[in-house]
């Protein structure tokens, strides 16, 4: 977009462009979301950029008031395939914090001083002040949201020390760590004061535009495997639950089915309906998971998508159309796991369940139905070692096959299509949900190519047609 359409969308507080690009006001040091209901800033006392990151890399402090760190990501990061976008999904998932820039410039294949080039280039800060965006945000979330100690938070936000967080929070959001806590907004999650990690962390998960969260759902029971996860409650109303494996432990997740939105009368574009959010609790053996475990929520339920996109294009077609303006909104779900994804959609949802049974990790303390973690891919190779099953384990074990957020979408294709024993179908359903690729046709499917880069969500549509028509009752 120009700066003549950015003021546009700032001026109309336009909350189809939240996350989409940020906008600095240079008289009052501050950074907004394009929906922020504050009194529209001059023209000439506005700057733009592409991630808060940016903004605050700048001096810009964060608004009080629309509070811009917390707004969906840009869906520019799951269409792109080039090291930006890879860079950028890996980012979000914790890598930096984990690893450094260093292990950051390794998973890509390019050096450390590339990476900081390109992404500095791209969307104005290094992956360095990307990472310390994104903690400042995690550390913002445990303060209002948790009973954690300030020590406490610090560490388990990724910061170094004490003193790095303090300076971070400062100037970020101009104010102190406690300030931050003490302003934490009436009428948010529950439970803010007496949360913790192991109780669970209240969180709303923010997606932009309508959202078909019954489809989702529907998808999620539909291929629930016992042991890991459990969908209760009725339909429209329903809870999803399941167990994750992540960098520091493991997690207990809870996410709430909203309803959707009706079909609008007016096209994607002019839809009043800008957005909202899905209600979660995580429970977290090791508080450090937490930036983690959000964004493969975020993942498995496609909560970064642009919805306007995908109908605006999709709706074009003759045949899509119907469907489209029938279910604005409806997303292609991820997964929160990708090499569980990979071994699921090779084995089926029974064969699935039996190896949770014999090779799954245990949980100390169950919780429902939930009982078991996946089981990794090196334990699977080792004692299911014959057929394709063992060949893609052991392929995702010694890092052959990469499924990481970061991974090249077409070389893991060609590796998962040079295994021995898999097929086309299975491929294209690890690439679509294990990998997040939009743009994914069913093989051997005659699919036009204006259906580009959203066939993933073409294919649901289709998929979503063909359910709701065999469940309607016969007369």
């Amino acid at each position: 977009m120009d700066e003549e359409t950015r003021y546009e969308a700032v001026r109309s507080r336009d909350a189809r462009f939240d996350g989409e690009f940020f906008f600095a006001v240079e008289t009052t040091g501050i950074y907004c979301r394009p929906s922020c209901p504050a009194v529209t800033p001059k023209r000439q006392n506005v700057r733009y950029y592409a991630t808060a990151a940016a903004a605050q890399s700048s001096g810009f402090r964060a608004c009080r008031r629309c509070r811009p760190d917390a707004v969906p990501g840009s869906a520019a990061w799951n269409v792109r395939a080039d090291v930006v976008g890879r860079a950028m999904r890996m980012i979000g998932d914790g890598v930096v914090d984990r690893e450094g820039v260093g292990g950051l410039a390794v998973r890509l294949g390019y050096s450390a001083r590339q990476v900081q080039r390109q992404l500095t280039a791209e969307v104005g800060a290094g992956p360095v002040a990307l990472a310390r965006a994104q903690r400042a945000h995690t550390a913002r979330v445990l303060l209002q949201t948790t009973g954690l100690s300030i020590t406490e938070i610090a560490f388990a936000a990724g910061f170094a020390s004490v003193r790095q967080f303090n300076d971070t929070i400062r100037a970020v959001y101009a104010a102190t760590p406690s300030e931050l806590r003490a302003a934490a907004p009436r009428g948010g999650p529950p439970a803010r004061r007496g949360a913790t990690p192991s109780a669970g962390i209240p969180l709303r998960l923010a997606h932009r535009g309508p959202y078909q969260a019954t489809a989702v759902f529907d998808l999620l029971a539909r291929e629930t495997v016992a042991g890991v996860e459990e969908t209760n409650g009725p339909r429209g109303r329903r809870t999803y639950r399941r167990t994750l494996r992540l960098p520091y432990g493991t997690a207990i997740v809870a996410v709430d089915e909203r309803p959707g939105a009706p079909a609008p009368r007016t096209s994607a574009r002019t839809s009043a309906h800008h957005g909202g959010w899905l209600d979660a609790r995580l429970r977290l053996t090791d508080p450090r998971d937490l930036t983690t475990a959000v964004q493969r929520l975020r993942r498995l339920f496609d909560l970064d998508a642009d919805p306007y996109a995908v109908d605006e294009r999709l709706g074009q077609d003759p045949r899509l159309g119907p469907l489209v303006a029938a279910r604005p909104g409806l997303r292609s779900p991820g997964t929160a796991d990708p090499d569980e994804l990979a071994v699921r959609a090779l084995v089926g949802t029974a064969e699935a369940e039996r190896l949770v049974r014999r090779y799954g990790k245990t949980l100390d303390a169950p919780s429902g139905g939930l009982t078991h973690v996946f089981p990794e891919p090196a334990v699977l190779a080792e004692a299911e070692a014959a057929g394709t099953l063992g060949v893609l384990t052991t392929a995702l074990a010694d890092g052959t096959l990469r499924l990481d957020a970061g991974a090249d979408r077409d070389d893991a294709r060609h590796t998962l299509l040079a295994l021995p024993g898999m097929d086309d179908d299975t491929a294209a359903v690890i690439r679509t949900r294990a990998l997040g690729d939009p743009d994914v046709a069913p093989p051997g499917g005659d699919v036009p190519d204006t259906w580009r880069p959203w066939r993933s969500y073409a294919v649901q549509h289709l998929r979503a047609a063909t359910e709701s028509a065999s469940h309607e009752p016969t007369t």
